[in-house]
């Protein structure tokens, strides 16, 4: 009988091909309801409104709510969810439900990967792409378990996913870096 890990595999399981992992974070639908409301709000003061106050201020306040409304609606839409996708040449991470912002950080530029039980939006100044000078980038899409790489021009970036240990397994596999548990 093989030894069996907490994650579900055994030692002689194979690496896959390609590895796919995501996050979702629901609680940001709540925001872009938000972002819908002040739209609305911006539609409706054009509409109904008597236009007897000046077109300027009433202009402005029309823009301000329907500018407000989309930049929360689309930047919130941006980081309700993420896929990580992982080859033999490169880590992909891609936002949102049609896959922008992207990065892309091929295989031959990282020189570590570690897995993070904990990454919280507190960590990082909030949701979505983040740079904190100490701790590199990040996209953070909701609070859990993550991934470290490091690359090799001393920079470090963080993702939240899903199964972020398998993610390390799969990228130190291609590195041939030994994990803790070996």
């Amino acid at each position: 009988m093989r030894d069996h890990h907490p994650e579900g595999r055994t030692p002689a399981d194979p690496i896959p091909e390609v590895w796919t992992g995501s996050a979702t974070n629901r609680a940001q639908w709540l925001l872009a309801v938000v972002g819908v409301g002040c739209m609305a709000l911006g539609i409706e003061l054009a509409v109904v409104s008597p236009w007897t106050s000046g077109v300027a201020p009433l202009a402005m306040s029309v823009v301000g709510c329907v500018a407000a409304g989309l930049l929360v609606l689309f930047g919130t839409l941006a980081f309700v969810h993420v896929v990580v996708r992982i080859d033999s040449h490169a880590f992909e991470v891609r936002c949102g439900h049609i896959g922008l912002p992207r990065r892309r950080i091929p295989l031959t530029e990282v020189v570590g990967a570690e897995y993070v039980p904990r990454v919280t939006p507190r960590q990082w100044g909030g949701w979505g792409c983040r740079w904190r000078p100490e701790k590199g980038t990040a996209v953070v899409v909701r609070r859990g378990e993550g991934l470290r790489l490091e690359l090799g021009d001393g920079h470090l970036f963080t993702v939240t996913v899903d199964n972020a240990e398998a993610a390390v397994r799969v990228v130190r596999s291609r590195l041939r870096i030994p994990s803790a548990n070996s």
